[in-house]
Parts: C-alpha cells; structure tokens; sequence
C-alpha cells in the first residue's frame, strides 16, 4: 500500500499533468480560428477552378493532345500514395484516422496486383506507416519549422510530384488527408489528383478558348495540382487543431476526475491512519 507521502506526489504530478493539458487546449483554441478562417477561405477557389477545369476539360475528352496531368499514361499499374499527416500527436485519432483510411487503400490496391508508393507529408504518417510499409514509402516531406502553410509549401509538395510522373514512377497519384467539419468531426478524404477527376456537368457550357485548350490546360493543370494540395494542408491544419483542441479537453476532464478519486483515497487512508493511531493510544492508556 503506497504511503501518503507517496500520494501526495502522485496528486501533485496528475494536477501539473492537468495544467499542461490546459494550456495545450486553450493554444489549440486561439490557433484553430486562424486555421479554419483559412481552410474556409480556401475552399471556394478550389472548387471554383476545378468547375472551370472541368468545362474545359470536357471540350478535350477523347483527344490525343489532351495533357498527361488529364489523361494520365493509360494504365493504373503503379499507385502513388500522398499520406499528409500532422508534425506532432497529442491531438487524438486524427492522425491515426487519416493513416488507416491509406493503409486500407493500399492494401486493396496491393491485393489486386498493383504496385503501391508512398510520399509521406508530416512526421505522424512516415512513422505509422514505416512499420508496414517501409519499403514502399519513397520520399518523405517535413514541415515541421513552418508556423504557418503558405502557397509555395504546397507548390514545392505539387512540382515533387509532377516529377516523379514525368520521371514515370508512377500511373495514378491519390492524396489523403482530413477535411475540417467542426471541432470534433474531421473527415477523412482520399481525393485522386492524378490524372485529373473532375465532376460532369450535364449541360456543359459551349465556349470557344483562346488559346485553344490544351495550351489552357497545360497551364492551369500544374497550378490545380498546387491549389489542391494547399487545400489539403489547410484543411489538415485545422483539423489538426480542433482534434487537438478536443483530446486535450478531455484528458484535462480526465485528470479532474484522476484528482477527485486519489484525493478521497487519500483522504480516506489517512482518517484510517489517525483513527488507528488513536485507538492505539486509547488501549495504551486504558492498559495502564
């Protein structure tokens, strides 16, 4: 049986416990509304340049000229996973979530005889996904001193992989990464991005381009590319901070109640001490 001593320093190590799980709650709280003002401000350029996209796209269905980004190299052999997880933990499933949704991929595309590759964005992914599938991970991105995302992180993220498909390592390249819904829920998305996939209209709009489409496509398709990625880590980054937000408001609740229970046994063990060192006393007494 652990002495008071021993419990006092148990409950004085579960209280500084629950003052760093604080402070990291309230850093994730300030820090979440600037990630989610961007993730949001992101989101209508997106989807508008993917609609634009897609009514040009649409006009060069079927062509031969049309470029590679769209019609990719004809074969769906060779897969290219972008995993793009968080720098640090603390912040509950959303990691994990995001690794589990690629490892599921992988191991459907490695069951039906295609050939997986790994680019991992953030330290969490290389690290969960190393034990299963270190052979197949090809190249790692960290951005780890970087306070905030910017345009030319994902741009640099974007012309690594257009190399890589130039260089012809790969047929088809998914990303995966975690869209921001709300505090505590972060959905975990598989977006393919190579070749291009864009939504069909039904009545698409007749335009004629100048200059003609391919030369449109060959200029806008590498910078969706970077538009698409820079959407991911936004979207990432406040998921990030609202899961963490969320899993620290849960262990500070947590080490509340850790305190309340080993404040009463301690309490408890000690109104047994006194008691018993009274008894003592008392019987010594009456023995006299």
């Amino acid at each position: 049986m652990p002495s008071l001593k021993d419990m006092r320093v148990r409950i004085a190590a579960t209280k500084a416990t629950q003052k760093i799980t604080k402070a990291m709650q309230m850093v994730a709280a300030s820090k979440l509304r600037r990630a989610q003002a961007a993730a949001e401000a992101a989101r209508p350029y997106a989807e508008r340049m993917n609609k634009v996209l897609s009514s040009i796209a649409a006009a060069v269905a079927g062509r031969d000229t049309a470029p590679r980004l769209l019609s990719g190299t004809g074969s769906d052999r060779v897969h290219l996973l972008v995993v793009c997880t968080a720098e640090r933990g603390l912040c509950g499933p959303f990691n994990s979530a995001i690794v589990r949704l690629a490892r599921e991929k992988a191991t459907a595309l490695l069951g039906q005889g295609k050939e997986v590759k790994l680019l991992c964005v953030g330290r969490k992914g290389y690290d969960q996904l190393r034990r299963q599938f270190l052979r197949q991970i090809i190249d790692t991105v960290e951005l780890r001193g970087i306070k905030q995302i910017g345009f030319a992180d994902a741009e640099m993220i974007a012309r690594k992989i257009t190399a890589l498909f130039d260089d012809g390592v790969f047929d088809v390249c998914t990303l995966f990464f975690s869209r921001f819904k709300s505090v505590i829920a972060q959905i975990p998305t598989a977006q393919q991005i190579i070749p291009a996939v864009f939504e069909t209209q039904e009545t698409p709009p007749s335009y004629e381009y100048e200059p003609a489409e391919e030369e449109i496509l060959a200029e806008l398709l590498p910078r969706n590319l970077a538009v698409q990625v820079f959407r991911a880590l936004l979207e990432n980054a406040a998921s990030e901070q609202g899961a963490r937000m969320t899993a620290m408001d849960n262990a500070t609740r947590n080490a509340g109640e850790m305190i309340r229970k080993q404040t009463l046994n301690y309490n408890r063990t000690r109104q047994a001490m006194i008691t018993k060192e009274l008894i003592e006393i008392i019987s010594g007494a009456e023995a006299l």
